[in-house]
């Protein structure tokens, strides 16, 4: 007997409850035993002929790409807020619908800026360093002290859903928050942030730069050496938005320069190969873009890209389509 289930082509394993879903209500036809590669995605998109395609943020899907799909595809859902790994205009011109997953990662993405801001500013690396090493004698009264970031001034760039749930975490260590974004938000959502309508003019007031908003041609490498050096000598730098933020040998430059104490840092311009300059650095505390790495997390946003892909297949509108 035939497998009349909708086809779904899986580009990398996801967690077990999505996995139990994804066995039960699709055809797939085979669980990848690694992350697919854009050209694999595409041969067995051809083999295949899937009607949706799960998809994650490190598997670019560009112009040349998209027209290779076959006609079978109707939805491309991904498992990520991020969009910036797809043609979303050549997409749409295919008559293919784009859906992502927000709202879901966002405590968990606040959770991983707060974590960065501690790690950085208490030199957790430098202290897990010692640890490994065998420690062996005691630390003098002003050796290897890291900032206090309690009651510190958090500029935060992107005042989107991840930027304001940073922004509530940091008035628990009674930090002064201000925020630069396109506009400035309506008071309740401000909760007495304090609104800059430039970056420039933020970053002077900042002991510590958070950033969160999306990679677009616009932004790409909008944080340079003439911004870094506009904030205060010994301020933090956090990033875990998107690599494509930062230009990247500045920010090198100024954390060996003492220009920025440390750096908290989720993710690079060159993943999963970043610089491998941030590892000769003591002063910065790395991870590998896992700031919605939960087993909540991941598993709520499985799932909501499989409500997308349910919901358009059986000729619902998708619940978080990607417009533009």
């Amino acid at each position: 007997m035939s497998d009349t289930r909708p086809r779904l082509l899986l580009t990398q394993r996801q967690t077990l409850p999505v996995m139990q879903r994804i066995e039960q209500s699709f055809n797939i036809s085979d669980v990848p035993g690694h992350k697919l590669t854009t050209r694999e995605l595409l041969d067995g998109a051809r083999a295949f002929q899937p009607q949706a395609i799960l998809i994650y943020t490190g598997l670019p899907l560009r112009h040349d790409d998209v027209a290779q799909l076959p006609d079978s595809v109707k939805i491309v859902a991904t498992v990520s807020v991020g969009t910036d790994h797809l043609d979303i205009a050549a997409l749409h011109a295919r008559g293919i619908i784009v859906t992502n997953t927000p709202d879901v990662l966002t405590d968990c993405n606040a959770d991983m800026a707060m974590m960065l801001m501690l790690t950085a500013a208490r030199r957790a690396a430098e202290y897990t360093t010692l640890m490994r090493q065998g420690w062996g004698r005691g630390l003098a009264m002003d050796e290897m002290l890291g900032t206090r970031i309690s009651g510190k001034r958090l500029g935060i760039v992107g005042m989107g859903r991840i930027g304001r749930a940073v922004a509530r975490r940091a008035r628990g260590f009674d930090m002064q928050v201000m925020y630069s974004n396109r506009r400035r938000l309506p008071a309740e959502q401000e909760e007495g942030a304090t609104y800059f309508s430039t970056v420039t003019d933020m970053l002077p007031h900042c002991d510590i730069l958070s950033l969160h908003l999306p990679a677009s041609p616009e932004t790409d490498g909008m944080i340079n050496a003439e911004l870094l050096g506009r904030l205060p000598r010994g301020a933090i730098f956090i990033n875990a938005a998107r690599g494509a933020l930062v230009d990247e040998d500045a920010l090198i430059a100024a954390l060996k320069s003492g220009q920025l104490a440390a750096a908290g840092l989720d993710v690079y311009r060159n993943e999963p190969n970043p610089d491998p300059r941030f590892l000769e650095l003591p002063n910065v505390f790395l991870t590998p873009h896992v700031g919605s790495a939960t087993t909540e997390t991941r598993s709520d946003m499985g799932m909501l890209a499989l409500d997308n892909v349910e919901a358009v297949l059986n000729g619902r509108a998708a619940l978080t389509p990607v417009k533009g």
